[in-house]
C-alpha cells in the first residue's frame, strides 16, 4: 500500500509555471507507475500525464503535451510535474495516482481505473 500527498498547486497568471509535487509514503514506490489526473469544475477526471515504474518512459495527454514535464525520482520516493506556459483551461485539481495493476510490458496506462491509489489533489488556477 501506499500513501500521496500533492503539494505546489496555487494561483498563477496565464503564461507562468507551476511544479507540482507528490510525496509517497512505503518502501515500494518503485513497484508502481505513477500518473497526474486533474478534475477541472464540471468537468470529469482527465489524465495529464504518466511514468513507467522505472521513469524511463512517459506518456502525456494532447492537451498538454510540449507543456509539462513528469519526472520521478525513486531514491526520495517523489513524483514531479513541471508545468509551464499555463492556459486558464489547464485551471483544475491535480490528482497524483499509483498504478500497480497495469504490466509493465504493458506500458503507462491513462485510464484512472488502472490506478488504485490516489492522493487528495492540489488546486490549480490559472488566471487570465
Amino acid at each position: 500500500q501506499v500513501q500521496l500527498v500533492e503539494s505546489g498547486g496555487g494561483l498563477v497568471q496565464a503564461g507562468g509555471s507551476l511544479r507540482l509535487s507528490c510525496a509517497a509514503s512505503g518502501r515500494t514506490f518503485s513497484s508502481y507507475a505513477m500518473g497526474w489526473f486533474r478534475r477541472a469544475p464540471g468537468k470529469e477526471r482527465e489524465f495529464v500525464a504518466g511514468i513507467s515504474r522505472s521513469g524511463g518512459r512517459t506518456l502525456y495527454a494532447d492537451s498538454v503535451k510540449g507543456r509539462v514535464a513528469i519526472s520521478r525520482d525513486n531514491s526520495k520516493n517523489t513524483m514531479e510535474l513541471q508545468m509551464n506556459s499555463l492556459k486558464p483551461e489547464d485551471t483544475a485539481v491535480y490528482y497524483c495516482a499509483a498504478d500497480s495493476v497495469t504490466p509493465a510490458l504493458l506500458g503507462i496506462s491513462p485510464s484512472a481505473g488502472r490506478y488504485d491509489y490516489w492522493g487528495q489533489g492540489t488546486p490549480v488556477t490559472v488566471s487570465s
